[in-house]
């Protein structure tokens, strides 16, 4: 409860910004090719502080009857790259789990699925909207509260069509427990455009973009060209 609080108090001191103080990402999600939900992400930027607020809802139906259901809601404030406060609820087809956190006295205390642990350092989550997180070796579990060891490495590059635009994106390999994640970002923008995560019964998950942030001055690549 006290971290809920401090996290209340900090975004409502946070001034009011203007709109273009906000980025926002909209992704449609499939199970390999099912569309299965929507993940969204809202990034503001408030003085030395940048808040998310993301939301995402799968629905996986089998005979029309709904045989897996996952609902997350995270809130996340950021300081010079590095987490100052998380706090998230998953609803994972029935499973509630709650992670939350923040930083005190030079150490991120988190409370998650295994209990309270303190991180020392520059605390990240997978947090894919911020290409920081490609520098780390470590990446901190919104739905889990584990601080996960994570190994990045960029593959290549490829052309990924993002409402109806074919741009240049930069193909990442992030390799966890549970699989490899991959990610794409445009070259010169780092925007984040793509995602394909493992799910159980050697299944995909996939992202595909229905909005993302204005991507001024990225290479527009043309089929065939």
């Amino acid at each position: 409860m006290t971290r809920l609080l401090a996290m209340a108090a900090l975004l409502l001191a946070f001034p009011a910004v203007a709109k273009d103080n906000t980025r926002e990402w909209n992704f449609d999600v499939y199970l390999d090719d099912k569309p299965i939900g929507y993940h969204k992400f809202e990034v503001v930027d408030r003085g030395s502080r940048t808040v998310l607020q993301t939301e995402a809802a799968f629905d996986v139906k089998f005979l029309f009857v709904t045989a897996f259901r996952y609902q997350h809601q995270n809130t996340e404030i950021w300081s010079d790259g590095c987490l100052d406060a998380i706090n998230a609820t998953t609803n994972n087809n029935g499973e509630r789990l709650t992670v939350s956190g923040e930083e005190t006295e030079r150490r991120f205390e988190v409370s998650g699925k295994k209990g309270d642990v303190k991180l020392e350092g520059c605390v990240r989550s997978f947090a894919y909207w911020n290409p920081a997180i490609l520098e780390a070796d470590r990446l901190l579990n919104s739905q889990t509260g584990e601080y996960e060891p994570v190994d990045i490495a960029l593959e290549g590059e490829e052309v990924i069509n993002v409402g109806g635009r074919e741009l240049l994106a930069d193909r990442y390999k992030v390799s966890v427990r549970r699989g490899d994640i991959f990610l794409w970002y445009t070259q010169q923008d780092k925007t984040w455009v793509a995602l394909d995560a493992p799910a159980k019964g050697d299944r995909r998950i996939r992202y595909e973009a229905k909005q993302v942030p204005t991507l001024s001055g990225t290479r527009q690549m043309m089929a065939g060209g």
